[in-house]
């Protein structure tokens, strides 16, 4: 028995420092091995589809961009053969090509036969989309890289479904964590009681000012208030948000344009076309329906005393108005199907295709009629001295796409009888203007930030060459529009 035991303590003792030395060697090996781990890590991981670099075409600490047509965004002539120098994202330089030289050092793309412009500040845009009955799907990464892509640089997301989304969105691209426009970042929607699901519903003035209050604080840098607000409430909303350096605009019905510019709201939507001022039988802080105020508007008399008094307080209240033509298109009888359907998803395409034929064949609508009317009064307001602004508004029944329907919007100005450099304009210092941003955005000078976008032809003698973008810079670096596109082709509707 002795043997045995002594035996067992042997054997024991052997085993002990058998394990001695495994460990030993594993205290060797796993450092190197790690070592050999790290190394081939990039190899394994996996790309990140959202890195802002997939999308750059151009980036460098100088940019010379040579021989091109400047419409710097003020409305005056474009000025051809210029050279434009950006230096750590700012304008450095902007002259004579024969004049100025690039500076040592600098990438050096020749842009004969294009044009550069400001990079678009739109103001009605969306991160949601008509995804089914009364709903909206939020996409705010596949939105945001459409409108970059359309030559959008800084956008205003006027009104919200979704509640942080567009604030953290606003973010992250601030961060480039993501690629898309500078946000400016409305908070929900201020509403009373309706039929949207999506809308919280007011209960006096005292909740609003606690809405306005509260999403501030979450980093909202606007309001928006829509068509069932009464007028307390609305005044609530305003003067909490001057009290915070905020804005509001509004999609009216409930609060008639001219009472709202005496509650001091900053900004109405959709031109004229949501104006209830010339309903007969208007009762206060009631939507007497959009439809009834729409016919008011067809029938107006654009030269009659009762808009030009509207007018005239508009302008006296430096209330901006925002154009969005493009939404009010779609519903139009004889317009062209609008650009970018492609990169939808196959239902969403489908779904406004079969809505577009149902327009085609409505022989009661109103909008022949009011469309152009709505046009002319627009281009009236602006003539009197009104601060116009542009946007889209990808709601509808569809077929609004970001960034396409950002230059359609600028052909539709053209169309309502602005001139292409007077439209630009529009579509860019005006923004800027409005959102205070005008010393750093909205043209093209020395010293200011390097938002542009590289167009192949003249889009201040064809407005529709503002289509045909090449290039989008935004802060100097130079966005493919190409790689932004493809990166959500067929699945605009998802995310």
């Amino acid at each position: 028995m002795t043997g045995q035991v002594g035996r067992v303590r042997r054997v024991g003792q052997i085993g002990q420092i058998g394990r001695m030395c495994v460990v030993a060697a594993l205290l060797i090996a796993v450092p190197a091995l790690l070592v050999v781990v790290q190394a081939l890590r990039p190899a394994f991981a996996q790309p990140n589809p959202n890195a802002v670099s997939n999308f750059i075409k151009v980036q460098a600490p100088i940019v010379a961009l040579t021989h091109v047509r400047i419409i710097d965004g003020t409305g005056a002539p474009a000025r051809g053969d210029q050279t434009l120098v950006i230096r750590d994202g700012t304008l450095a330089a902007m002259g004579d090509s024969s004049r100025t030289a690039p500076p040592a050092g600098a990438m050096v793309i020749d842009l004969a036969s294009r044009s550069v412009i400001p990079g678009l500040v739109m103001l009605h845009e969306h991160l949601y989309y008509t995804t089914g009955p009364g709903v909206y799907g939020q996409l705010g990464v596949s939105f945001t890289r459409l409108y970059l892509a359309g030559g959008v640089t800084t956008m205003r997301t006027a009104g919200n479904t979704n509640g942080i989304m567009d604030i953290n969105l606003s973010r992250r691209i601030a961060a480039s964590e993501l690629a898309g426009p500078a946000i400016d970042a409305t908070a929900p929607y201020l509403n009373g009681p309706s039929a949207f699901l999506q809308m919280h519903a007011l209960a006096n003035a005292e909740d609003a000012r606690k809405h306005v209050a509260y999403w501030a604080e979450q980093g909202a840098t606007s309001l928006k208030a829509y068509m069932q607000i009464t007028r307390d409430e609305l005044k609530a909303a305003i003067d909490e948000g001057h009290r915070r350096g905020m804005k509001t605009t509004g999609h009216l019905c409930s609060v008639t344009y001219a009472e709202a510019a005496d509650l001091g709201i900053d900004n109405l939507e959709h031109g004229f076309f949501a104006a209830t001022d010339f309903v007969g039988d208007k009762q206060p802080d009631i939507c007497p329906g959009q439809a009834r105020g729409q016919q008011t508007i067809a029938a107006l008399d654009e030269n009659g005393e009762p808009f030009k008094a509207l007018v005239k307080k508009l302008v006296d209240r430096r209330v901006a108005l925002t154009s969005t033509l493009t939404v009010f298109e779609t519903f139009t009888r004889g317009r062209p199907l609008p650009p970018g359907l492609d990169v939808l998803t196959p239902q969403l395409k489908e779904s406004f295709e079969r809505a577009y034929e149902r327009v085609s064949q409505n022989q009661q609508t109103v909008y022949p009629a009011l469309f152009p009317k709505a046009m002319r009064l627009e281009r009236a307001f602006a003539k009197a001295g009104g601060m116009l602004v542009a946007g889209t508004d990808p709601t509808g029944a569809g077929g609004v796409v970001p960034g396409y329907a950002d230059q359609r919007q600028i052909e539709l100005l053209v169309d309502a009888g602005f001139t292409p450099l007077e439209a630009i304009t529009i579509g860019t210092l005006n923004g800027a203007k409005y959102l205070g941003r005008d010393a750093r955005i909205g043209s093209l000078a020395i010293g200011k930030q390097a938002d542009l976008v590289v167009v192949a032809g003249d889009p201040s003698a064809s407005i529709a060459d503002i289509r045909r973008v090449e290039t989008v810079f935004k802060n100097g670096v130079g966005y493919d529009p190409v790689k932004l596109i493809e990166s959500v082709k067929g699945q605009v509707g998802i995310w």
